[in-house]
């Protein structure tokens, strides 16, 4: 896997691999600390987003009923409050990456 970052090279271990000659090169090990939370928030967020999707479905459904109105105005409330989770989500997955991260680095300089 070969990550650009402007100017910089950013890529995993591998041995004999060719680097374009004007890049800088840094290289690190993908942890499989790292690899098992991001999988993991990845799927909390799939599902978050398949829950906001069912809920605004059938809310939307329920608009077309006068009877349902109110409970169908609720599902829309309830997905949007579900909407500030998707953030919320990500930003924990990067903390816990992060702490993973320097926990791997302090443990390979000791």
């Amino acid at each position: 896997m070969l990550l650009y970052h402007s100017d910089v090279l950013v890529q995993p271990k591998r041995i004999g691999q060719k680097v374009p000659s004007n890049k800088q090169v840094f290289e690190f090990d993908l942890d499989q600390d790292h690899i098992v939370i991001q999988r993991r928030y990845e799927a909390l967020g799939a599902v978050n987003d398949l829950l906001i999707a069912v809920w605004f479905l059938i809310g939307s459904f329920f608009f077309l009923t006068e009877a349902l109105v109110v409970d169908g105005t609720w599902l829309f409330i309830l997905g949007s409050g579900q909407l500030l989770i998707k953030p919320i989500i990500k930003l924990i997955s990067l903390v816990h990456v992060k702490r993973v991260y320097k926990s791997t680095c302090n443990k390979q300089i000791e």
